[in-house]
């Protein structure tokens, strides 16, 4: 007999599988050995009050034998198949990769940055040398940002796509498999770079290619219809079907076809800035504890409040995480967060972003399309400058943001290239500013300690998203203006993380193949 049961437990009573298994048959009365199997569909906390419990919704096995149905992708070998090509290889690129080879079409992605195992090295270099590789960092190389953002896999736009394929194909390729029943899904920066690679390696497999150190530098037009491309200036590649997922930060490829008089749109954003606190300060206040117990996962929050109208919130928050440096290209400082898949940092992080609207990039309207993009490298740039003219980010206790002073000293950080004290009140443009300090005492209410002197605010936080719309047909996802141009995921402004990237790589693949 499958039964499917939904169980409220107390932490202590399903820190393993078997103190489960022995809930669940407490549950129904029966003995557990009656249980042959159980499946995990769905695991949530809820810490809203000091008694935390733990939901579970699970499929069971019981008096008979338990199979559990494997994962199947019909992957097959597309190497002498009619091409699509492909330009960056992050999520959206890799998951349309994938779903094209089901279809029987052969991808060909170039990608500007280098493999994992290359990458690690520029990365390495940013931290000792405070050096920028503008083509391998953080945002740039195999995996995208996404490789080392963190791993979070949850999303609302689930209802757009797949979601559950998607987790299975992270879990094929290496994933953990709780993250196919976890309410907030994480796989953790150290475990990403070879599920990656091995998602690369199916691709090459089955026939697909992928290049990297391979930028695109110009796009060929004819009659509104793509008919090439160029890889380093140097490499002309015909295509007539070409898939542009190049991420929020790839402003040299906006730039390129604004030149070239490709329909684009300026698109609102969010700009703020880092915060982290030790994690215990998160812990106490979440789970009203002063010690977090073992059996409890290092606590989170989400916070959203409305300042005049305008949204602020807190976005990509990283228990037990650091804070790294996301910057480009020279003359900015840009910071994210990640957390490793045990989340056993001493300091959790999270970006606290204020909603960037056309009223707040006006003074940028000679720019055009261009315009939010001007106003997020102005503030980039000023950060920049604030931190003695390096990637050292301009940072301030909170409680000191809050009095309009620079702090004296600055608390210890994750942040490795270090920090500059400065007043953010001045750094940053006053509708960013005034709106993060109002929110602040909002916040400070919520989450006890959220505003003390030893929580410290990194800025900028800027790559919430692009500040760029590539814009494109609802129907046929194919651009507004050029045929056999399907803009997709974060880069053309519709998706916003690993999972809604991935399902927007799904999609335009399915519609390539119509």
């Amino acid at each position: 007999m499958i039964q499917q049961l939904e169980l409220i437990l107390a932490p202590e009573h399903c820190a393993t599988d078997a103190l489960l298994k022995q809930a669940f048959a407490r549950h129904l009365g029966i003995h557990e050995s009656q249980i042959t199997g159980f499946e995990l569909q769905k695991k949530s906390i809820d810490a809203r009050s000091r008694s935390i419990k733990f939901r579970f919704v699970a499929k069971l096995t019981i008096d008979e034998p338990h199979v559990s149905t494997p994962f199947t992708y019909a992957l097959r070998n597309v190497t002498n198949a009619r091409p699509v090509h492909i330009i960056g290889f992050g999520p959206a690129g890799i998951f349309a990769a994938l779903k094209l080879i089901t279809l029987g079409i052969k991808p060909i992605i170039f990608e500007r940055g280098k493999d994992v195992r290359s990458r690690r090295r520029d990365l390495a270099a940013i931290h000792r040398n405070l050096q920028i590789n503008p083509d391998s960092n953080y945002c740039f190389g195999e995996g995208g940002a996404g490789t080392y953002s963190d791993g979070k896999l949850y999303t609302r736009s689930n209802k757009r796509g797949n979601l559950q394929e998607i987790l299975q194909l992270f879990v094929m390729h290496g994933a953990d498999p709780n993250i196919l029943y976890e309410a907030h899904p994480h796989i953790g920066t150290n475990k990403l770079p070879q599920i990656v690679t091995a998602m690369r390696e199916s691709i090459e497999h089955y026939g697909g290619e992928v290049h990297f150190n391979s930028k695109l530098t110009d796009i060929e037009t004819q009659f509104d219809e793509v008919k090439s491309i160029t890889i380093n200036e140097t490499m002309k590649v015909v295509t007539n079907k070409l898939i542009l997922a190049t991420g929020h930060s790839a402003r040299d490829v906006f730039e390129l076809l604004h030149r070239k008089n490709i329909y684009l749109e300026a698109k609102p954003l969010a700009i703020g800035v880092r915060v982290e606190h030790p994690q215990h300060i998160i812990d106490e206040a979440q789970y009203k504890c002063k010690v977090r117990p073992d059996y409890l996962p290092p606590a989170s929050y989400s916070l959203v409040t409305q300042v005049e109208q305008t949204g602020v919130f807190s976005f990509c928050m990283c228990p037990g995480g650091i804070i790294a440096p996301a910057a480009t290209s020279d003359g900015e400082v840009v910071v994210n967060g990640w957390s490793p898949s045990k989340r056993n940092g001493v300091f959790a992080n999270s970006g606290l972003v204020v909603s960037i609207n056309e009223k707040e990039y006006q003074k940028y309207q000679k720019y055009g399309a261009l315009a939010s993009l001007q106003y997020q490298r102005k503030i980039e740039n000023d950060c920049f400058i604030a931190g003695n003219n390096s990637i050292q980010a301009p940072a301030q206790r909170i409680s000191d943001f809050l009095n309009n002073k620079c702090s004296s000293t600055l608390p210890s950080c994750s942040y490795q290239p270090g920090l500059v004290s400065a007043n953010l009140g001045h750094v940053l443009p006053p509708e960013i500013s005034v709106k993060l300090k109002t929110a602040l005492h909002d916040f400070s209410n919520k989450i006890k300690g959220y505003t003390s002197a030893n929580a410290i605010m990194v800025a900028t936080e800027s790559r919430t998203s692009s500040p760029v719309r590539i814009t494109r047909d609802p129907q046929t996802l194919q651009h507004v203006q050029v045929k056999g141009l399907f803009p997709c995921a974060e880069g053309a402004g519709y998706a916003g993380g690993i999972v809604s990237a991935a399902i927007d790589g799904q999609r335009v693949a399915e519609a390539i193949s119509n």
